[in-house]
């Protein structure tokens, strides 16, 4: 089992849309977060240390997770998926583009 962390601003939008498309996905556990401190599931050094992979929406959220969370980091991957924050909840075009880029990253179904 392959443990997958999103993550994310606000963790409002993007990271658990994210979340809820790969929760079925064979082989995998899912959880997200937000980089914010007011965000709704703000990131610990936990969720980190729980991830086998870190997905990041954008190159800021992954310099914030560096520099913040470097030790927590040693044994996860960390991807940055470059979307912007301009997508709506489970919006269809969101969900288009995560498969695109997460899906080759998991394991076959």
């Amino acid at each position: 089992m392959r443990n997958i962390l999103f993550i994310c601003s606000q963790n409002r939008l993007r990271s658990p849309t994210a979340e809820q498309v790969f929760a079925t996905h064979p082989g995998v556990e899912t959880a997200s977060a937000g980089t914010n401190n007011d965000a709704d599931n703000p990131l610990t050094p936990e969720l980190l240390r729980w991830a086998d992979i870190v997905f990041v929406m954008e190159k800021a959220h992954r310099n914030k997770v560096q520099k913040r969370f470097k030790a927590e980091l040693k044994h996860a991957r960390l991807i940055c998926l470059d979307i912007p924050d301009e997508y709506e909840f489970m919006d269809e075009t969101l969900i288009a583009l995560l498969r695109a880029k997460v899906t080759r990253f998991l394991p076959p179904y």
